[in-house]
């Protein structure tokens, strides 16, 4: 019996869920914010480090805007489903984390960043602190010379008017917004709305 629930949890929830992601990925309204800078070290065929808090991941597979990365993800049963999941949007999986497998994951993310690629992670990790960043992305970058590049998916039912002043009337979907910060070690243009 465990077999054949195994099998079902690896063969038939990464299909559901990278259809879950683009269905609601299509049912919001995007307002990108701060991707000139990405764009622009992409222009000068550079790669990044996208850092993002670990309970914001199911949105990510939308906001990445790059040719595909090395996601960080944990060696446990429900990472392979994640890392299943994320191969359907052209994404590979690094496994690890920093209970289990992490100086060799750690190892791995470096050779691939030095190779010029682009690198993804939660600075938080699985077990917290909640939204505080350890010190892995910062050797990781330190050892790569890639920029960290922070991204934020927040949702909201609040609809704006045109003279933009929030209203909580009803609109026909949620909206969805991405954010981009300055990279690290990044001196360009201040981010502006997209």
């Amino acid at each position: 019996m465990k077999r054949l629930e195994k099998w079902a949890k690896l063969s038939l929830l990464p299909p559901i869920g990278a259809a879950v992601i683009r269905g609601l990925g299509r049912s919001m309204r995007m307002d990108s914010q701060g991707h000139e800078q990405v764009d622009a070290l992409y222009g000068q065929g550079r790669h990044i480090i996208l850092a993002f808090w670990h309970a914001q991941q199911l949105m990510v597979p939308t906001g990445y805007r790059g040719p595909g990365a090395n996601v960080l993800i944990s060696q446990h049963q429900d990472g392979e489903i994640i890392a299943r999941i994320i191969s359907r949007f052209g994404h590979r999986a690094v496994r690890g984390s920093s209970t289990r497998g992490g100086a060799l994951a750690l190892r791995e993310l470096i050779r691939l960043g030095r190779s010029g690629a682009d690198l993804v992670v939660t600075p938080d990790g699985p077990k917290g602190p909640r939204q505080v960043a350890k010190l892995g992305v910062v050797q990781l970058a330190k050892a790569t010379g890639l920029p960290i590049i922070p991204l934020a998916f927040g949702c909201s039912k609040k609809n704006s008017s045109r003279a933009g002043i929030g209203s909580w009337s009803r609109i026909h979907g949620p909206e969805g917004f991405i954010y981009g910060a300055r990279p690290s070690g990044f001196h360009g243009m201040p981010t502006s709305r997209r």
